[in-house]
């Protein structure tokens, strides 16, 4: 006898049916019952069935697992990059900084066609005029004669008083905030691309909840069209099952729209995560909560990368303040000049022909120290101080800030987690309850001691019971996730996810 897969479905709905109208009781097991039949009767049709040996079987779909997603989200994601070149940018400027150190060696080579008229006077400094040396003519002559010259700088700061020391330390204190940063990122774009995975889980549970409350009403729904149109129950009572269907499908449609814009959020994190067929590896967050974690152990806030990139922060001002402490004082310039001039000219004002001039063919060297101070700087350095005196303790006092924000975060999570734990542990115990009081209030509705609004409510318990126990799991997770990023470190949670 050959069984076709329509034959199948039509005995396997005709069959349920016929249970439904014998028992009257709705629910998920209706469902279940429906899908294992037409599996086995699918099972005997297959070999009669040429259809069955024509289709090759299907690939197997990708899986997703979270460690995946948090790892492509802390390696890929552009945010990390930026902090990661705001690193290498704090990493040269050290080198910078460090460059203070070196001897400053300048050069200079010169040629010139210029007129050999000097005056005597004194030239206020500027930048307009091009000085002249020699003797006064006493002429004013237009005739030009070249000229050269070429010489050597050496500048060199023997000793600061700590200021290029300071700005070192400085430049130091912002590599360690700029990697503290980096550390940050990382922990919070993990954290982020973690719970996306999560609320996207969380999404697609509460949508298939919400599938299996539409069919529970469709079920009920049919119950009780029967009882109208055999009369045995007044009409309201099928429309208040319809109000509640209707309902429960916008309850569907809002669903659908959670789970797209949690996927939309994943996508952010790991694009591949839309590929069409992509399963997610979710066997170990659905059917086991996480094992307990050290949620008693003291919580020590010096190792979070908030709190270490607040303390090179204030590292950093201190620096800078030590840096401008030390710039009211002397400046001691070791220097060494070699230098040559040529020109076309004699002292007494004649001029060589030819190329004369252009050769350097005198020659000086020079050494010396050269001491120099501001004396009128004192009035702004002593504002700049001022100001970053102000700016240390501000800084000071956002790290007590940031210390006791971590404080409460983790004091939080660790409330959310014992929380979760709890849920977990009751909503078992609210999901047997709620079919009970289903099957009870359905009961004395068929008997005609209860109203309809009994049946409808024991039927919405019901779908909120199915709701909170199909996430319940998930929110330990989550809450677990959050307590581990307020300890500055998702790595354990990863590991906890992957076991």
């Amino acid at each position: 006898m050959h069984i076709t897969m329509t034959d199948s479905i039509r005995c396997v709905w005709s069959e349920s049916a016929t249970r439904n109208r014998r028992t009257k009781t709705p629910g998920a097991w209706h469902v279940r019952s429906v899908i294992s039949s037409c599996a086995l009767l699918s099972v005997f049709a297959g070999s009669g069935s040429p259809i069955a040996h024509a289709q090759a079987p299907p690939p197997p779909s990708p899986v997703l697992a979270l460690s995946e997603v948090v790892q492509s989200a802390v390696r890929d994601y552009p945010l990390v990059h930026v902090t990661q070149e705001e690193l290498n940018a704090s990493a040269a400027n050290i080198e910078l900084a460090r460059t203070a150190y070196l001897p400053r060696i300048d050069g200079l080579t010169q040629f010139n066609r210029a007129t050999r008229n000097n005056v005597f006077g004194a030239l206020l400094p500027q930048s307009i005029v091009p000085s002249i040396t020699g003797p006064v003519l006493g002429t004013n002559n237009g005739g030009s004669v070249w000229g050269s010259a070429t010489g050597l700088l050496v500048n060199w700061q023997p000793f600061d008083f700590g200021v290029r020391h300071a700005n070192v330390q400085a430049s130091l204190a912002a590599r360690d905030a700029a990697g503290a940063a980096v550390r940050r990122t990382q922990l919070e774009v993990g954290t982020a691309a973690a719970d996306a995975f999560l609320t996207l889980i969380a999404a697609q549970q509460t949508e298939k909840s919400a599938t299996a409350a539409v069919d529970n009403w469709d079920v009920l729904l049919r119950s009780i069209h029967a009882l109208t149109s055999a009369q045995l129950r007044p009409g309201a009572d099928e429309s208040r099952i319809e109000a509640e269907r209707a309902l429960a499908g916008t309850q569907l449609a809002y669903a659908k729209q959670a789970e797209a814009t949690s996927r939309a959020t994943l996508v952010k994190f790991m694009p591949h995560a839309d590929d069409g067929g992509v399963v997610f590896d979710v066997a170990r967050l659905l059917s086991e909560p996480p094992p307990l974690a050290d949620e008693d152990a003291p919580f020590q806030a010096g190792q979070h990368p908030i709190l270490v990139q607040q303390k090179a922060v204030t590292a950093q001002s201190e620096a800078q303040l030590h840096a401008t402490e030390r710039s009211w004082v002397p400046k001691f310039n070791l220097e060494g000049a070699a230098f040559a001039r040529g020109t076309g000219a004699e002292s007494d004002g004649r001029r060589l022909g030819g190329i004369n001039g252009l050769g350097p063919t005198t020659a000086n060297y020079a050494v010396g120290v050269n001491v120099t101070f501001a004396f009128m700087d004192f009035a702004s350095i002593h504002a700049h101080e001022a100001a970053q005196a102000a700016t240390v303790k501000a800084n000071k006092n956002n790290e007590q800030l940031a210390d006791r924000t971590l404080q409460e975060r983790f004091a939080i999570a660790r409330a959310a987690v014992r929380t979760a734990r709890e849920v977990a542990a009751n909503t078992p115990v609210e999901v047997k309850a709620a079919h009970t009081a289903f099957d009870q209030a359905q009961a004395r509705y068929k008997a005609g001691l209860a109203p309809i609004d009994d049946v409808a409510q024991a039927q919405r318990l019901v779908v909120q019971a199915e709701i909170d126990d199909s996430i319940a799991r998930l929110n330990v997770w989550r809450a677990l996730l959050q307590l581990q990023a307020s300890r500055g470190d998702i790595q354990p949670f990863v590991q906890a996810v992957s076991k």
